[in-house]
């Protein structure tokens, strides 16, 4: 069942934004939040949801961009709306995004009766699970191509619960000696997990479009779906 769910931000406000929602068509194994890239919770954000529900969980999108435009929908095929899609990172407040994050943990918590909650996130949303793995207490995190890390290396060490991350062997986004740094940083990690993609560029996982990878993406999301089965059961 597809719909879209209300979420109260923290901070004790009327504010509230709303996140798609897939559910499964049996009781849920547990909870995965499905964090979005810099086009919005765009079809393909949706089509990962509704993948995640026919596996038996229940997956949820947060509209992170809402304080911007809610509903921002952006195809990185298209020129003019990549370009728009930077401006709205450049925007992007990033520490009330995590703050969101939280709030759709504790929904989704309630969502599933007080079981696992799981979160997965391409590119900045790649970035924000790996924010969300050392600040908040999600049950396991998975990051794809995510950008900027060697600046987050210092809070690796409040990651208390598992965290995957995919690295694109040639990311335009993410230049191989920070590749490097993010191995320096994290391969001692007993919580962290890395895995590369050598020869393949950022958004190799995109599930539709001119980026994807086929072997690389199914590799990636089998790895993907074997760690949450193992870290949310």
């Amino acid at each position: 069942m597809k719909s879209y769910t209300e979420i109260n931000t923290f901070g004790g406000g009327a504010e509230e934004f709303l996140a798609y929602t897939s559910q499964p068509t049996t009781p849920p194994k547990a909870a995965i939040i499905v964090i979005q890239e810099i086009f919005g919770v765009n079809e393909g954000i949706r089509i990962k949801c509704d993948q995640w529900a026919a596996k038996g969980y229940l997956a949820i999108a947060p509209d992170l961009f809402w304080r911007i435009r809610p509903g921002i929908e952006l195809d990185p095929d298209v020129p003019e709306q990549m370009q728009e899609a930077f401006g709205h990172y450049n925007a992007f407040d990033q520490e009330q995004g995590i703050r969101d994050i939280e709030a759709t943990i504790r929904e989704a918590r309630k969502m599933v009766g007080g079981g696992k909650v799981g979160a997965v996130g391409y590119c900045l949303g790649g970035r924000l699970a790996y924010m969300t793995a050392a600040r908040t207490d999600i049950n396991a995190s998975v990051g794809y191509y995510a950008v900027g890390l060697d600046g987050l290396l210092g809070e690796s060490h409040a990651i208390a619960h598992p965290l995957a991350l995919h690295i694109a062997g040639n990311d335009g986004f993410v230049p191989k000696d920070i590749q490097a740094k993010m191995h320096e940083g994290l391969d001692g990690h007993p919580k962290v997990t890395l895995w590369d993609y050598p020869g393949v560029d950022h958004g190799f996982a995109a599930t539709m479009g001119n980026r994807r990878v086929e072997d690389a993406a199914m590799l990636a999301d089998g790895r993907t779906e074997a760690f949450f089965a193992q870290n949310l059961s």
